[in-house]
C-alpha cells in the first residue's frame, strides 16, 4: 500500500513538473513572439511608425493605388478584403506587405514615409 501511494505521488509530481515545464516553454514562446512583433529593425518602418498618419490622405492614397484590387465588393476584387486588416496583421506586417510586393499579383508600392503613415492610419479604420 505504501509503495502504491509512493508511486502515485511520484506520478503526480512528474505530471506537475511536465505541466510547469510546458507553461515555462509557452511563456518563453509568447515573450519571444511579442518582442518579435514589436521589434522594428528597418529604418523605413521605424520612421513610418513615428509619424502621425492622416486617414483622409490615406483614403485618397488607397483609392488611387489599392482600391482597384481591394474594392469593398468582396466578389469583384482581385486582392483580399482589407476590412479589419489591423486585427489580422501588425503595423509592421502591413507596411512590409505594401512595400515588398512579395504576394503576386500585388505590385511593389513605394510610398514615401508620410504617405505610408497616412495609408496605415486609414487601413486601421477599415
Amino acid at each position: 500500500m505504501d509503495n502504491q501511494l509512493a508511486d502515485t505521488k511520484k506520478e503526480v509530481l512528474r505530471q506537475w513538473i511536465g505541466l510547469v515545464g510546458l507553461a515555462v516553454l509557452l511563456v518563453i514562446l509568447f515573450i519571444f513572439l511579442g518582442v518579435k512583433q514589436f521589434q522594428v529593425s528597418d529604418p523605413y518602418s521605424k520612421n513610418v511608425l513615428s509619424l502621425q498618419g492622416d486617414p483622409v490622405q490615406g483614403q485618397a492614397i488607397f483609392q488611387m493605388n489599392c482600391a482597384g484590387c481591394h474594392a469593398w465588393l468582396k466578389d469583384s476584387q482581385v486582392g483580399p478584403s482589407l476590412e479589419g486588416i489591423s486585427q489580422r496583421k501588425s503595423d509592421v506586417g502591413i507596411i512590409n506587405q505594401v512595400v515588398s510586393g512579395q504576394t503576386p499579383p500585388m505590385p511593389q508600392f513605394q510610398p514615401n514615409e508620410q504617405e505610408m503613415a497616412d495609408l496605415l492610419s486609414y487601413l486601421k479604420q477599415m
